[in-house]
């Protein structure tokens, strides 16, 4: 007998609750915030808004389901089930934020205070939940595959990302390496830079819209479900060691981008979760592509 779907509720702390953490009390998180020009009203209304629509979202699972929640901080030890439907309550980020720790479950995503987020991947109200829920588990329910890129280390170490992964410097030194395409007879371009971004049509619309920007690339920026990454080099330093010829590309299905590492450390993260990063050392490598799987976002 197969088991009955559990209903997966992501949030995060909300700001009113990480000024409590800090400050202690509601009154002395007000003076703070008065003491820099800002209302706790504002700030307060926020959060009874996120905690109205999780217990709305709550309310909506149906009830043969199983249910849990997880909060954002504890993503990375909470274990996801393939019988999941994965409700994402809060803004886009968070959705981006998820993904990396998912295999193919459905995403919902809703959206906590309209017309503030974007609403690219929270795009549904509250009121949505119920219907979406259902049909996250319907045969022939609409769902879009976002692709997303991996990056895979030479000893096993994998890391996955919606919108993009930064390979770089901890701090503001420079990462000194070897580039080129996976496969390619010898080494690699030597390379001193600020770091490599390699991103997806989801990530279009936030840092590698930048960087494309930026070089004035002529390279059409893929869309969410293209099977398609661009990637750039940032700030590439030229000097009698090291080269700027491989400093933007892009890649397809079955294409790879290597990065041997030439110095003490370089970090690796998605989507901006330094905290889950993969570190390598030297004459470590590490091929960049599309991943194998990819975000199922019900639509």
């Amino acid at each position: 007998m197969s088991l009955a779907p559990r209903a997966v509720l992501v949030h995060r702390r909300t700001e009113y609750e990480e000024l409590l953490a800090r400050h202690g009390t509601h009154g002395q998180a007000a003076f703070f915030l008065s003491s820099r020009g800002r209302s706790i009203d504002e700030v307060v209304g926020r959060h009874d808004r996120t905690r109205q629509a999780l217990r709305d979202v709550a309310a909506a699972v149906p009830l043969t389901w199983r249910s849990s929640r997880v909060e954002r901080a504890d993503l990375d030890r909470f274990l996801f089930a393939p019988e999941d439907v994965v409700v994402v309550v809060g803004q886009d980020g968070l959705v981006a934020n998820t993904a990396k720790y998912l295999r193919g479950q459905p995403v919902v995503g809703i959206d906590t205070d309209p017309g503030r987020n974007p609403g690219v991947l929270v795009r549904h109200r509250c009121a949505d939940a119920g219907r979406l829920l259902r049909a996250a588990t319907a045969a022939g329910g609409r769902a879009e595959e976002l692709t997303m890129v991996e990056a895979v280390a030479d000893d096993a170490q994998r890391l996955l990302a919606l919108n993009e992964i930064y390979l770089g410097p901890p701090g503001h030194q420079t990462a000194r390496y070897r580039l080129g395409p996976d496969g390619e007879r010898g080494p690699g371009e030597a390379q001193a830079s600020s770091g490599v971004l390699v991103g997806t049509g989801t990530g279009a619309t936030g840092w590698l819209r930048s960087l494309w920007l930026e070089r004035g690339s002529t390279t059409g920026l893929p869309a969410p479900c293209e099977e398609r990454l661009l990637w750039f080099v940032r700030e590439a330093w030229p000097s009698p060691a090291t080269g700027t010829s491989r400093v933007t590309g892009e890649l397809g299905r079955g294409q790879g981008l290597r990065l041997t590492v030439e110095s003490d450390r370089i970090v690796v993260f998605g989507d901006g979760m330094e905290s889950d990063a993969l570190e390598l050392t030297w004459g470590q490598s590490v091929r960049l592509g599309i991943a194998g799987t990819s975000l199922r976002l019900v639509t």
